[in-house]
């Protein structure tokens, strides 16, 4: 997470990283700016088709205020003659800082406009470079560190569901933290209290069936499936959490065997423990027939002439079974193929 930062900063440079926390950094900039600049104009501009004199004007006072915050979007576009305004800028701001405008620069990442931000960096700009959250362990950080701020805490399987279901939509993760911490006064937050608001979530519900179907509970994993349809959930949504289920556990036997290291797994250690307790009474076979009834049964999501639900039970009785019986994996060649 970035690091307060000073009031009294004129030129913020907001860099890379996660999209959502990116322009979340831009907006604390732009609240902090306006408030301690209560009378100046919010001024807009996106370096993709903003030339020097339009930024000179911006940055100028007016009649209306002497001082003004400029959001300059998308600094890796700016051109040569920008870039020269914006070094000018910021030189003269920071030598003033009390009686200047402020300027915020958000910049989505990469090497396009690189020597620039190294450039203002050096002429006084504060740099903020924002983390990516690419990894499991980062986004379970960012959950945890969400809680701090709200002074609460969070149990870690509760904080490890959030993530499984929220972890590509950084805007959606943090509003549900936020609302967890504003609806129950419970600290930690439980995996049950994080369930109660997940439940309506197609992955989460495949999460729960994945795990009632590897307990072995084939009635109520085909219960939560159904439900989950009837509430409007996506076949393709149940198929993708209940193959992380089986990769994973993939991936567990394989290190497991020494097919592969932990490294190679490209899984988060916490992960790989948990389905390594899983993993007794299986065999490589048996997952391997359980992936394709799923593979089988993602064929039926998107063919038109088939039947998801039908073929989601299916695959969901495999894998009670541990794979041990398979009937109707998609044509008569298969049905009654797998036996043990």
């Amino acid at each position: 997470m970035a690091k307060k930062r000073s009031q009294a900063s004129t030129v913020i440079l907001v860099v890379g990283g996660d999209e959502y926390l990116n322009h979340r950094n831009v907006r604390e900039a732009e609240h902090r700016a306006c408030v301690a600049r209560p009378d100046a104009e919010v001024i807009e501009l996106d370096a993709a088709d903003c030339d020097s004199y339009s930024f000179d004007e911006a940055v100028s006072p007016t009649l209306l205020s002497d001082v003004s915050i400029v959001v300059l979007r998308n600094l890796q576009r700016a051109g040569e003659a920008l870039g020269k305004a914006l070094e000018t800028f910021c030189v003269e701001a920071t030598r003033h800082p009390q009686d200047s405008s402020v300027v915020i620069c958000q910049h989505e990442g990469g090497n396009k406009g690189k020597r620039l931000i190294s450039t203002l960096k050096n002429k006084g700009a504060e740099v903020v470079m924002v983390p990516d959250l690419k990894k499991f362990d980062a986004k379970i950080n960012f959950v945890y560190s969400l809680f701090e701020q709200q002074q609460r805490h969070i149990e870690l399987s509760a904080a490890q569901q959030l993530v499984n279901v929220l972890g590509e939509r950084t805007g959606e993760l943090a509003s549900m933290c936020s609302q967890l911490c504003f609806d129950f006064d419970e600290d930690p937050i439980s995996r049950a209290t994080a369930d109660s608001y997940l439940i309506s979530d197609p992955q989460v519900t495949g999460f729960a069936v994945a795990d009632k179907a590897v307990a072995g509970d084939v009635t109520g994993a085909v219960l939560g499936l159904r439900a989950a349809i009837e509430q409007g959930g996506a076949p393709l949504a149940l198929i993708g959490a209940l193959g992380l289920k089986l990769r994973t556990m993939a991936k567990a036997s394989a290190i497991r065997h020494g097919t592969i290291s932990q490294a190679e797994a490209k899984a988060s250690p916490w992960q790989l423990r948990a389905a390594g307790r899983e993993l007794s009474g299986w065999s490589s076979e048996g997952l391997g027939r359980c992936i394709e009834s799923l593979a089988w049964a993602d064929e039926q999501c998107k063919s038109n002439g088939g039947d998801p639900v039908y073929a989601l039970e299916r695959a969901i009785g495999a894998i009670s079974a541990k794979g041990r019986e398979i009937h109707g994996v998609g044509d008569s060649r298969n049905q009654g193929r797998y036996r043990s």
